[in-house]
Formats: C-alpha cells, sequence, structure tokens
C-alpha cells in the first residue's frame, strides 16, 4: 500500500456550484482508495492504495469524477515519495509562502514554452523548471500579474498549480 496525492485542476462545476470535499473523498472510497483526506477546499486529496502508477490513478479519477460530477477535470497525481522530492526542490525558498506557486505538470513543461512567458514578467518575479514542474515566484499578489492568466494548459501543457503553504501542508499530511 502506498500513499498519493491527487492535484484537482478545477473544483468548478458550474459557475454557481464547486465540489465540496466531503463529495470528492467519497470518490475516493468509491474506487476503493483508502483513508482519503482533503487539505482546504480546492482539490487536493491523499488517499491510500495498492501499489499502482500514477498515471493509471489519474485515469481512473478522471474517469470517476467526470462519471459522478458531469465534468472532465484534469488530475494530477504524485506518489508519497515524488511529492517529497518536490517539496525539497523549491528553488524560491526565499519567497512568500502565497506567492511562490509550483505548477505541477503531468508530463515535463517545455523550456521553449516558458522562455516565451519571459515577457510577462515584472520586476522581482522569477520562474523556474525543476524536475519537469514550473516554479513562479510572483513577487506579490499571484492575482495581480499577467504571467498568472498565461499559465494555461493550452499553453504550457496539462498541470494545475499549488502555492508553497499548500505544498507543504500536504507534505506534513503524508509525514
Amino acid at each position: 500500500m502506498s500513499t498519493f496525492i491527487a492535484l484537482l485542476h478545477s473544483i468548478v462545476l458550474t459557475p454557481d456550484r464547486r465540489v465540496i470535499m466531503e463529495d470528492l473523498r467519497a470518490l475516493a472510497k468509491e474506487l476503493g482508495y483508502r483513508e482519503p483526506r482533503t487539505l482546504v477546499s480546492t482539490g487536493n486529496l491523499v488517499f491510500e492504495a495498492d501499489e499502482m502508477r500514477p498515471h493509471e490513478l489519474e485515469v481512473a479519477l478522471e474517469e470517476g469524477f467526470e462519471e459522478k460530477f458531469g465534468k472532465h477535470v484534469d488530475i494530477i497525481v504524485r506518489s508519497d515519495c515524488t511529492w517529497m522530492a518536490l517539496c525539497s526542490t523549491n528553488p524560491f525558498r526565499d519567497g512568500s509562502g502565497d506567492q511562490v506557486i509550483v505548477r505541477v505538470m503531468r508530463l515535463p513543461v517545455d523550456p521553449k514554452k516558458v522562455e516565451a512567458l519571459k515577457p510577462l514578467m515584472t520586476e522581482g518575479q522569477r520562474i523556474a523548471i525543476v524536475g519537469g514542474d514550473l516554479w513562479i515566484d510572483f513577487a506579490g499578489k499571484p492575482s495581480q500579474s499577467k504571467l498568472l492568466s498565461a499559465l494555461t494548459t493550452k499553453r504550457i501543457g496539462i498541470g494545475t498549480m499549488r502555492n508553497w503553504n499548500t505544498v507543504c501542508g500536504l507534505a506534513q499530511m503524508i509525514m
């Protein structure tokens, strides 16, 4: 048995309806996963499962989500070991926990696509690719940056963003 982290790209089903975390935990149980637990209300799921490849879990969770909630959502799954490795690679530890964000990618991000983002950066912002994931220090509120709106699936690939505070919170849940 292993521990996994699943990150949902979105929990918004319609403009006035979001998936509540109780329903997400129930879905995990229905799929046969054990001890599902969530962190904050933004689609962070930790659970136990038999030894499986993360991609197999992604497919099962995405299919189960679509069947239960009627909408496809990209879900990124990492094992506890790969999550802890991600935690150890933050290149911007001197940044603020709510302003440093990692875009956890399904496949390694293309460096050329990241290079194309640089003209959108403002003074103090930093970006780095580490282990195929994209780290960004927004050096201010991410919601006020032009860079945030450019971090789309269409532009850089399937992935989902979490701030450093959430990354650390998930790490504490699996320790």
